[in-house]
């Protein structure tokens, strides 16, 4: 059976640091597996398995002062996942949760390392259960909402904390699974208000007759189905370096922009929402970074408001030609 425990984490990442500080002189190992629970009987096995925490704590450090946000959803996942591996480990698991979470640590953070889109999903590892549908669903509405960029954080941890309780039921039973539940309905209740209010009270704009509007083409801007930073082509970035010096150099104020993302129709509708969200948020940093300091939304539209429909188009290379115009990213600024 395992130790008694709080289920309660706060700042769980900075508990890791000072779990592990006392050990930081040692070198870090390579990423690993963790002993099996029956060999952490000394201190140079315990040690060597916090080593690989600290390790993949450093990291996820290594993509924050990369640019990628801390809230981002991918970077907050790879930290809860980690959070709970090490909950469990030194909660004295004796099954393969531990193991399971970090691994699934490990490869979002291998994949944001390597440019690739980690994906969306959140599996149930070492066979977790999955509990509440119902929650799950309202995870899905999160990411599709226009205010999911300020609740990332909150959704990426609830839907670890929801496996790690599905996890419990089979390893301990439903008294130890129920206040992981509730740690995930708090979390999902808190990102749907914070999301509602995302962009704050609505204020009231004049906007000019014509605000100007600028289309830049996604396949002038980014690689095929990416939409990080680390995903923009030289062109792209030249088009973006070009608009923030525009900007930059304007004589009138720029009171708002907005930045709204577009996909073609191919895939499923939460993909290409995603898909569109994630490219707008990349050109917003990328203008913010570069001198931008004018207030700037975003939105992902998706498949909507499609300007070529190519009906009947065939084989698949020449429908992805024909649908071009339809995979952008438009820019409206809003001056004095």
């Amino acid at each position: 059976m395992k130790l008694s425990r709080t289920p309660y984490r706060s700042a769980a990442a900075a508990l890791i640091a000072l779990t592990l500080g006392a050990c930081a002189h040692q070198p870090p190992p390579a990423p690993g597996k963790l002993a099996a629970q029956q060999d952490r009987i000394s201190d140079g096995v315990i040690e060597r398995d916090y080593g690989i925490y600290r390790t993949i704590q450093q990291r996820i450090k290594a993509l924050n002062d990369g640019g990628r946000r801390v809230a981002d959803y991918q970077l907050s996942k790879a930290q809860c996942w980690l959070d709970v591996s090490f909950h469990e480990y030194s909660s004295n698991d004796r099954g393969g949760f531990p193991q399971a979470a970090l691994g699934e640590s490990q490869r979002i953070i291998g994949a944001l390392e390597a440019g690739r889109d980690p994906g969306w999903e959140t599996p149930l590892v070492n066979h977790a259960e999955k509990l509440r549908p119902d929650l799950w669903a309202r995870y899905d509405a999160l990411k599709q909402s226009a205010g999911f960029s300020c609740v990332a954080q909150q959704t990426a941890c609830s839907e670890v904390e929801l496996v790690h309780a599905g996890n419990e039921i089979h390893d301990a039973g439903w008294r130890h699974a129920k206040p992981y539940i509730q740690i995930a309905e708090d979390l999902a209740g808190g990102a749907e208000k914070s999301a509602a209010n995302c962009a704050g009270p609505a204020k009231p704009v004049t906007l000019p007759a014509t605000p100007e509007r600028i289309t830049l083409s996604a396949d002038a801007l980014f690689q095929f189905d990416k939409s990080g930073t680390a995903d923009l082509l030289p062109k792209g970035r030249a088009e973006l370096d070009d608009l923030a010096q525009k900007l930059a150099a304007r004589k009138v104020t720029v009171k708002a922009i907005g930045v709204t993302g577009y996909t073609d129709r191919l895939g499923s509708v939460a993909y290409n929402q995603r898909l569109s969200l994630a490219r707008a948020n990349t050109v917003k940093r990328y203008l913010q970074e570069h001198g931008v300091t004018a207030p700037i939304s975003v939105e992902g539209r998706g498949f909507q408001d499609q300007i070529v429909a190519c009906t009947g188009v065939k084989p698949r290379a020449a429908l992805l030609t024909c649908l071009q115009p339809n995979r952008r990213v438009e820019v409206v600024i809003i001056a004095e």
